[in-house]
């Protein structure tokens, strides 16, 4: 496992509130994730600061468009120092981004369905088959298109681990037992996620709205700990 699996989201409007999460989390966090709003208000030019500060950026962008312009996207990603970047699980997007990412280290991850997603939303999208299969579906596809890793809910973490077993997978939706699960409708704890096969969980708002981030970010490392010494 790994000694900090914990990615913290930078959900922020600006670059000024991230860099100061960044401060106080200080060694406790090396990994972070940058999404839409705070790619919108900074763009990769924060990205290449976290970089050059010895920071892990996981880029959330879900990239899906035409696959020309994904190849090309993937490509300006590859060349920023970002180590993860999250992709559309279409198999055009994911293959696209492959040919883009070329020999770069930059790790791709396909996304399965959002953990803000349910039954209801899929059948409002028009999927006929329910989560668990088109979760299945998207997994059975981003391995055969050579991606690195899936972005899925920890309740479908083990599912996944079985079929892709050298996968990178990283899961939001995680929350301690107590606390507000906020848009998330799919979750699990930090222990249960890990024990289910999760390598990285993402977490915000436990840790970025807390009084003391670094603190809660230690007591959920140790809720993991001591969760594995006990199985």
């Amino acid at each position: 496992m790994n000694p900090v699996p914990i990615i913290v989201a930078l959900d922020f409007d600006s670059a000024e509130p991230a860099r100061e999460l960044v401060d106080r989390l200080g060694p406790v966090i090396s990994f972070y994730k940058v999404g839409l709003e705070l790619y919108a208000a900074a763009g990769m030019d924060f990205v290449r600061e976290l970089v050059a500060r010895g920071k892990d950026v996981f880029l959330d962008l879900k990239l899906y468009d035409i696959g020309e312009t994904v190849k090309r996207a993937t490509a300006q990603v590859a060349r920023s120092g970002a180590r993860f970047l999250t992709i559309h699980g279409s198999k055009a997007v994911m293959r696209a981004a492959v040919e883009g990412r070329g020999s770069a280290p930059l790790k791709l991850l396909a996304v399965t369905v959002l953990t803000s997603f349910d039954q209801e939303d899929l059948a409002d999208l028009g999927y006929p088959c329910d989560v668990a299969e088109l979760v299945r579906l998207r997994v059975r596809a981003a391995m055969e298109a050579g991606v690195d890793g899936i972005v899925c809910s920890p309740l479908e973490v083990a599912a996944v681990r079985a079929l892709a077993p050298g996968a990178i997978l990283v899961t939001p939706g995680v929350r301690s037992a107590g606390a507000a699960k906020g848009d998330q409708k799919r979750v699990a704890t930090p222990a249960e996620a890990i024990r289910a096969g999760a390598d990285y969980l993402v977490i915000g708002r436990q840790i970025t709205r807390a009084a003391d981030p670094r603190q809660e970010a230690l007591r959920i490392l140790e809720e993991i700990r001591t969760a594995q010494s006990a199985s």
